[in-house]
């Protein structure tokens, strides 16, 4: 076991902290770091305060921090939070930058022609302290790996490796996890409030290890990352190896995202590398009965009706909930997660027949059988959902957030939906896995590392959207026939998918081991 090192995780999001998350990104700082303090390894994980994090109960301020930014020099303050894991040091920046757009936003949709300005500029500030802080610091404070993550926390190494002023950055290890490619955060060179040059105007850059690879006059944090870092890595050895092929949209293929040929050229220089995410096992779970659950998704229906009294997604799962009866049903279908285009597309995709693949798995149900969506997203899959939903009874779509009711959910599903167009790795087919609970998924990315086809769950593929769609209503409904017709045979299934593990412990080491090369560089 490695001994007496240290690392420090920058990222957007933390799930170790009240308000922290929005994504699986938040899983992953909050759970990798305490499996890397069982293995000799400490972790401090910095975050924006957003506003509020700052706030929360028992935070200390650690430091203050003067950074140059914009042409200014900015204040900002260092606190100290705690966190799910005692053994963890969880800090906070706090500006008033990190609140723009809503105090405890953590991110904000700007203009179409504006893609991640706000985000952007706010993200850059993250980086430029971290990297101030840092810079500062003593020598023997200092970790032995900065671990960045998403395009959100790209830009410290534009300053690791430019700036003449943190010089010390230079001599710690830096590696990048990418948990979603899509996402890339691309921004102008200069000549907007939000671009490189107006950030950081006194940054002497090489614009070849910046741009964008389609847009010259662009700064591209993802490809900044990929191309400067020491180590890159992806939340699952598939997802590893699919970004190196090009995204096809023909075929439904989503690959590389444009830095294809980036990432090959790391995975040439053994710096490209795909470690699985894990799920803990230990943790008690809440249970709650059926008498239990069918109130409280009543109770947070008519909260978010309240909030959003015009909206009749609302309504209708209202409705459809009083007349679930007190009994829970034959046959209970769930699928949650986030309704943008890498979650729900399958979902709504028509097959051969010209009608949704929700749609059509809505007619395999019968009596006393219903399917549980919980999520929320882009406002046109939260329409077309509605839509499904209105011209199928069996259909009861609870269009939000809410932590209280996905545990009690992935409890009391029999089949787990889970048709992601790309997953580069995925917690909910694990967690449902944990509960016993067999999987329909599509075979991309951490998915397809996950879940074996008749085994532990149900995997499909296809050769392109329409075949993708008719295949995830074909495995659905092989996946309930054999329930209703060979219930020994589904036990085994169930049985096999809760005793299937993925450990943290197993990714910290390998993370240790690949990842930071036992901190020695």
């Amino acid at each position: 076991m490695t001994a007496n090192r240290e690392v420090l995780f920058v990222a957007a999001e933390n799930g170790a902290l009240r308000g922290g998350k929005v994504g699986g990104v938040a899983d992953v700082v909050r759970d990798l770091p305490a499996a890397l303090d069982n293995h000799g390894w400490t972790a401090t994980v910095i975050t924006p305060a957003y506003g509020v994090l700052h706030k929360l109960d028992g935070a200390t301020q650690l430091a203050s921090v003067r950074v140059a930014f914009a042409g200014a020099t900015e204040r900002a303050d260092i606190w100290q939070v705690p966190g799910s894991f005692p053994r963890v040091r969880n800090l906070v920046i706090d500006h008033p930058l990190f609140a723009q757009g809503g105090s405890g936003r953590i991110y904000f949709s700007d203009e179409p022609n504006r893609p991640f300005a706000t985000d952007a500029s706010k993200f850059a500030f993250l980086c430029a302290t971290v990297a101030t802080w840092l810079n500062e610091g003593e020598e023997e404070e200092l970790p032995d790996v900065v671990h960045l993550h998403d395009w959100h926390a790209a830009f410290y190494c534009l300053l690791r490796a430019f700036s003449e002023h943190h010089e010390k950055l230079r001599h710690l290890r830096t590696v990048f996890t990418i948990h979603n490619l899509s996402y890339q955060g691309t921004r102008p060179l200069r000549g907007d409030e939000s671009s490189l040059e107006t950030w950081f105007p006194e940054l002497r850059y090489e614009p070849d290890s910046v741009r964008d690879p389609l847009y010259s006059d662009c700064i591209n944090p993802m490809a900044t990352a990929i191309r400067l870092a020491d180590t890159i890595n992806t939340v699952s050895p598939t997802y590893a190896r699919e970004i190196c092929e090009t995204s096809n949209p023909a075929k439904s293929f989503i690959g590389g995202e444009g830095l294809e040929e980036l990432l090959r050229q790391a995975a040439s220089e053994d710096r490209l590398v795909g470690v699985l995410n894990g799920c803990y096992y230990d943790q008690a779970t809440v249970s709650m009965g059926w008498s239990q659950l069918l109130p409280a998704m009543r109770q947070q229906v008519a909260s978010w009706a309240n909030a959003q009294p015009a909206n009749p997604i609302h309504e209708l799962a209202g409705s459809r909930l009083r007349h679930l009866g007190d009994e829970k049903p034959r046959t209970v279908l769930t699928s949650i997660g986030r309704l943008v285009a890498q979650k729900a597309t399958l979902l709504i995709a028509a097959g051969k027949s010209g009608r949704p693949a929700l749609e059509e798995i809505a007619g395999l149900l019968g009596d006393d059988e219903v399917l549980l969506i919980l999520g929320s997203g882009e406002p046109e899959y939260e329409r077309a959902i509605h839509e499904i939903a209105e011209r199928n009874a069996n259909i009861v779509f609870l269009c939000g957030y809410s932590e209280a009711l996905a545990d009690p959910l992935y409890q009391h599903g029999h089949l787990f939906l889970m048709p992601s167009s790309f997953e580069p790795c995925g917690i909910s087919q694990m967690l449902a896995m944990r509960a016993a609970v067999p999987c329909v998924v599509h075979g991309v990315g951490g998915l397809g590392d996950t879940v074996e086809n008749g085994r532990t769950g149900f995997v499909f593929t296809g050769d392109d959207l329409e075949s993708q769609a008719d295949a995830f209503v074909a495995t659905t409904g092989r996946a309930l026939d054999l329930r209703r017709e060979q219930p020994e045979a589904w036990e085994q299934i169930c049985t096999a998918a809760a005793t299937r593990r993925f450990d943290w412990e197993h990714s910290a080491a390998t993370t240790i081991r690949d990842v930071y090369g036992n901190g020695d560089d």
